[in-house]
């Protein structure tokens, strides 16, 4: 697959009680995650969201403090990838993004995402 056939992007993910893995590398037991229901992680990612749009607050860094994505320790950034190498609604989001744009609340099985289409 060419770069050109490729997208980059950065990602917050909020994992919650139907997450098909309940752990992540700031709860690795779930036992935070099995208390969250998918309407409260949906309700602290617009938060997040807002806060990003606005200005208070900055994708990278919110990323480090709240992703429960191992991408987290580099600022949510999951670097290229190419299509069928995520979850179809992931793909579908960031593909749709343009360079710089910042997605409405994604669900996966994983949990609930926004994507910053970077590349």
């Amino acid at each position: 697959m060419s770069s050109r056939d490729q997208v980059k992007a950065s990602h917050i993910l909020i994992k919650h009680q139907g997450s098909r893995r309940k752990a992540s590398w700031k709860d690795p037991e779930g036992k935070i995650i099995m208390t969250i229901t998918r309407e409260a992680a949906v309700e602290q990612l617009k938060s997040i969201r807002e806060d990003i749009v606005s200005g208070k607050a900055n994708f990278e860094d919110v990323a480090t403090r709240v992703s429960d994505c191992s991408s987290a320790k580099r600022g949510g950034d999951l670097g290229p990838f190419g299509r069928g190498q995520m979850q179809k609604p992931f793909e579908e989001a960031t593909y749709a993004l343009k360079v710089g744009d910042i997605s409405d609340i994604v669900d996966t099985d994983s949990g609930v995402h926004i994507i910053k289409r970077t590349a």
